[in-house]
C-alpha cells in the first residue's frame, strides 16, 4: 500500500478545500482515505475560523482526522489558506486519543506505520513550561497508540519574534523528555510565526512518529551531537528529516546573507548529503523525495520563482510541495528552510 502526498492547494476557503479534495480525486483515493490535513492559514483565515472547520466538514464529511493548523505570515500567491492532504488506502486506524474540543483535537490516525497526530497548542505559562506542555500532549496522544515520546520522527514547532530570545529554553524539556527511550531524537524545524493559531499560545507543535523501530541518519556532522534533533530519522521505509537551512555545520554559521538562489542551492546540497547518508542515490535528482515543505521569509518571495529550476535538478518534478511565507526564521540570515521526507530503497533495490 501506497501512502499518497499531496502539494497543499491554495485559494479561498472553500477555494483550497475544493482544488485539494479534487487532486486527491485525480491521485485515486477518496476522503474517507485521509489520514493527515495541514491547514496554511493567514491571519485573516484564523479571524474567521469557524468557516475553515466548516469547509473541512463539509469535504471530509464523518471522517474523522488530525488537522494540522499552521499560522502563516502569508502565502507565495497571496491567497487566504492553503490545503495539504495525505492519504491511505482505507484511511488506515483511527485511534480516539481525546474528545475532540476544537482546537485541541485528540484524532489519531496510523498508515503504514507511521503516526499522524493533530496541533498540539499549550495551555499557559512561561515559554518553557509551555513547550514541556506540548510535549507531555504529545506523550498523550501517542500512549493511546501504545507509543512513548521515543516514537517521534518529525517536530515543527512554531514561536514568535517576541519569543525569540526565550527559544534556547526549549533545548531543556526536549532532552529530559525527547531520546530517553532509544536515544535516537527526531528531526525537527523551528519556524516563526507571529500570530498564533491559538490566543495566549508562545509556542505550537506539530509532530509526525512511526510504529517502526527509529535509527539517526547524519552525513558526520558534529554539530548534532550536542543537539536535541537529528539531520534524519529512518522508521519503516520513510526518512524524515529536520529543517535544512544555509548553515555551514562546521562553523554553525549563516552563509549567502541575502542571497536567496544561493541559499537554496546550498539548503537542497544539505539534504542531499542527508539522502547519500541514507544510501539514497550518489548524485541528483533523488528521486526518493516525496515531500517537501519549504519556509520562505518574506524578503525571499520575490525570487521564489527563481528556485524551482534548482530544486528541480536535486529532486525532479515529483515531491509534494507546499510552500508558505512565516514571520522569519530562527536564524535571522536565513531566507529559506526546507523540511524533506523521502522514501527509503527496499532492500537489494537501488534508489
Amino acid at each position: 500500500m501506497v501512502t499518497v502526498r499531496l502539494s497543499a492547494c491554495a485559494g479561498t476557503i472553500r477555494g483550497a478545500y475544493e482544488r485539494a479534495f479534487t487532486e486527491l480525486a485525480r491521485a485515486g483515493a477518496g476522503p474517507g482515505d485521509v489520514v493527515h490535513v495541514v491547514e496554511y492559514a493567514t491571519g485573516a483565515v484564523l479571524g474567521t475560523y469557524a468557516e475553515v472547520e466548516a469547509a473541512r466538514r463539509n469535504a471530509l464529511g464523518a471522517h474523522r482526522v488530525p488537522v494540522a493548523t499552521v499560522a502563516v505570515e502569508a502565502l507565495p500567491g497571496g491567497e487566504d489558506l492553503a490545503v495539504e492532504l495525505t492519504a491511505f488506502p482505507g484511511g488506515g486506524e483511527l485511534i480516539e486519543a481525546a474528545p475532540d474540543d476544537g482546537m485541541h483535537r485528540g484524532a489519531l490516525r496510523v498508515a503504514g506505520g507511521i503516526v499522524y497526530l493533530p496541533s498540539i497548542h499549550p495551555r499557559g505559562g512561561d515559554f518553557r513550561s509551555q513547550y514541556r506542555q506540548c510535549l507531555e500532549q504529545a506523550a498523550d496522544l501517542l500512549k493511546a497508540a501504545g507509543l512513548g515520546l521515543g516514537s517521534l520522527v518529525q517536530t515543527t514547532d512554531y514561536t514568535a519574534n517576541a519569543t525569540r530570545s526565550e527559544y534556547p529554553r526549549c533545548g531543556r524539556p526536549r532532552r529530559e523528555l525527547l531520546g530517553r527511550e532509544n536515544g535516537v531524537f527526531p528531526g525537527a524545524a523551528g519556524i516563526i510565526v507571529d500570530q498564533p493559531v491559538v490566543p495566549g499560545a508562545m509556542v505550537s507543535l506539530d509532530a509526525i512518529a512511526s510504529t517502526a523501530p527509529l535509527t539517526t541518519v547524519n552525513p558526520g556532522w558534529r554539530r548534532y551531537d550536542t543537539l536535541t534533533y537529528a539531520p534524519g530519522v529512518a522508521a519503516g521505509d520513510t526518512l524524515f528529516m529536520s529543517g535544512f537551512g544555509a548553515l555551514e555545520p562546521a562553523t554553525q554559521k549563516g552563509i549567502f546573507d541575502g542571497d536567496l538562489l544561493a541559499q537554496a542551492e546550498y539548503t537542497y546540497a544539505s539534504i542531499a548529503a542527508t539522502l547519500r547518508e541514507a544510501g539514497l542515490g550518489d548524485r541528483p535528482p533523488y528521486g526518493g523525495v516525496v515531500r517537501l515543505v519549504e519556509y520562505l521569509t518574506p524578503d525571499a518571495v520575490a525570487r521564489y520563482g527563481e528556485v524551482a529550476e534548482i530544486r528541480r535538478d536535486y529532486f525532479g518534478d515529483s515531491p509534494a510541495l507546499s510552500s508558505v511565507v512565516c514571520s522569519a526564521l530562527l536564524r535571522p540570515d536565513f531566507m529559506i528552510e526546507v523540511v524533506p521526507t523521502a522514501l527509503l530503497a527496499p532492500a537489494g533495490e537501488k534508489p
